[in-house]
């Protein structure tokens, strides 16, 4: 209830001030350099010094808020690196011995997955029926970081987009016009997403899966922007496709996931089939999984080499 004058200049009222964007505790501290326009304006008759802030803000070395941070910053580095040292120590010290008959690794799990993976999966590929079926919620949680890494990425490193003086959009890093490199891109394109989409569709009879197939459909886009050029990767695959698909996909494979955690977690019987083991079509929803994580794989992987190469998708 005091007036402000009574704290002005306190931590309390410098929280209140940065709170509401009324101060920044780093302007004139940090090594930022902010645009200035060509002719600065003058200040009571003098004009401004660039030269002489810059050196003043590099000045680390009396800078008294710059020397306690890095002070507490190495304090701090070396009080988490000695408790990740003592908790990984003592975690492998409480590790069971090594080939005891009573260790984990010689459980019911592992048979039960050997011996009853394809009655209950469907799947004769065993590390895809336990990768997405006995263990899908955790591959559904490594979905949702490719999810996440991509939209942080794309917050980070979204550029806008000008167009030159004939109305072009204006791009950098474009390929200069080679013929040779042109058509073979169009010749191994398609036959490098044919196999991408073969992975993904044998994942269930084979090695390989929605991961190997995606990152393969995601070499295959990174192939045709480079040899392409961003502007006609765009006519088959743009920013607003890559929303759609990405975002698409991770809503059905939480939809999917959510009915097998209902009906697993409630004693329900799974009402979808398995099919014939060995078939194309089988394997119940493993096979539908397959594709959206290949799907979500690949869009990752063009959306990251495509903003870190020019800021846009």
């Amino acid at each position: 209830m005091k007036p402000r004058s009574d704290y002005e200049g306190s931590h309390a009222d410098k929280f209140y001030r940065w709170l509401h964007g009324e101060y920044d505790p780093f302007v004139g501290k940090l090594e930022l350099r902010e645009e200035q326009p060509e002719n600065p304006p003058a200040t009571d008759g003098q004009s401004i010094n660039r030269e002489a802030m810059l050196r003043m803000v590099d000045d680390w070395a009396h800078n008294r808020e710059i020397r306690a941070f890095r002070v507490l910053y190495k304090i701090a580095s070396v009080f988490m690196c000695i408790a990740m040292m003592v908790v990984l120590l003592i975690t492998v010290a409480n590790l069971p011995p090594f080939g005891a008959a009573t260790n984990p690794a010689h459980n019911e799990v592992m048979v039960r997955y050997l011996e009853k993976g394809i009655d209950e999966t469907g799947a004769v590929n065993a590390v895809t029926g336990m990768i997405l079926n006995y263990r899908a919620f955790d591959t559904f949680g490594e979905t949702c970081v490719l999810f996440i890494a991509s939209c942080c990425v794309m917050i980070l490193l979204m550029a806008e987009e000008g167009h030159s003086s004939d109305g072009r959009l204006e791009t950098r890093f474009e390929p200069k016009d080679d013929p040779i490199l042109y058509r073979i891109a169009l010749f191994l394109g398609p036959i490098v997403f044919l196999f991408g989409i073969y992975i993904i569709l044998n994942g269930h009879l084979s090695p390989g899966g929605g991961f190997s197939g995606g990152a393969m459909i995601g070499a295959g886009l990174i192939l045709f922007c480079n040899a392409l050029g961003l502007e006609q990767t765009r006519r088959f695959f743009n920013e607003h496709i890559y929303k759609v698909v990405k975002v698409g996909s991770l809503v059905l494979y939480g939809i999917t996931m959510s009915y097998y955690f209902f009906t697993g977690g409630n004693g329900l019987q799974n009402i979808i089939p398995l099919g014939t083991p060995g078939h194309l079509i089988s394997s119940g929803m493993i096979l539908p999984i397959n594709i959206f994580v290949g799907l979500e794989v690949a869009c990752t992987m063009y959306s990251f080499f495509s903003l870190f190469r020019q800021g846009s998708l």
